[in-house]
């Protein structure tokens, strides 16, 4: 009879189901139960990513009219907080994107998860382009016509003209076909694809803000208005990457202008 240990290195190093595993559902030893739940836990979880990954494949390939067609993702960073930019993204992967495995809204995945699967987008993807839309524009434009206009700006900019643009939640103008996806980021690839890009971006030029303007936490609040942000404006006043026409931003210089 084979150690718990033993078992264990052997569940270790398999990956589908096997017929001899059907043997120790009937060892009665806890650690041989507890090492093959934890097995069918992770084959159970790895099942599921893989399951969402190509149902994100599929809902891409299901807006091709021919099968060498190319499907751009937009997607933004950036459209709530109180300071930095909005950062836009524009996605065109390729057929093979195997090594995308896990590849998820930006907001479900952990920092070094989003800084990995950037590098490999930006390594694999047949085009790629992002656009940094500042605080001044955004107070010029508003928040919703920047954004737009960031959008477009990135998929003018890629190498390629994509068949189709999929882009979460908007309408866009732009020389191709576009469709708007509503919580397009967890049904698309293409789109997810764009918003690690976006998010990324911006989580690094927010940390480069937070150098030169520590009082504000920019690396910790990445420009939301979180008590703490909020308080630092109170003491500090705002500084030139504030949305001067987002609350309470917009009250405290009007305050300051009044007095």
């Amino acid at each position: 009879m084979k150690t718990i240990k033993e078992i264990a290195e052997q569940l270790q190093t398999t990956m589908t189901p096997e017929p001899w595993m059907e043997q120790l559902k009937a060892d009665h030893r806890a650690g041989v139960k507890k090492e093959l739940a934890r097995w069918n836990r992770n084959y159970e979880k790895k099942r599921q990513v893989k399951q969402a990954f190509e149902g994100k494949i599929a809902f891409d390939a299901s807006y091709k009219r021919t099968q060498d067609a190319l499907v751009c993702g937009v997607d933004e960073a950036g459209r709530g907080p109180l300071a930095g930019p909005v950062v836009c993204a524009a996605v065109v992967l390729p057929e093979r994107v195997d090594d995308l495995l896990g590849l998820d809204d930006s907001k479900k995945i952990s920092k070094q998860e989003r800084e990995r699967l950037a590098t490999l987008i930006k390594e694999i993807a047949v085009s790629y382009s992002v656009h940094i839309q500042s605080a001044a524009r955004i107070d010029e434009l508003n928040i919703y016509v920047a954004t737009i206009e960031s959008m477009e700006a990135a998929v003018n900019a890629l190498s390629i003209r994509p068949d189709i643009v999929l882009v979460d939640a908007m309408t866009l103008q732009v020389n191709c076909e576009t469709e708007s996806i509503i919580k397009g980021d967890e049904k698309s690839l293409a789109i997810a694809a764009a918003s690690i890009l976006a998010k990324t971006t911006r989580d690094e030029l927010m940390e480069k803000l937070d150098i030169h303007y520590p009082m504000y936490k920019f690396r910790k609040n990445a420009g939301y208005g979180t008590s703490e942000h909020v308080e630092a404006l109170l003491n500090h006043g705002p500084c030139e990457h504030h949305r001067k026409t987002f609350e309470p931003v917009k009250s405290m210089l009007e305050r300051t202008e009044a007095n």
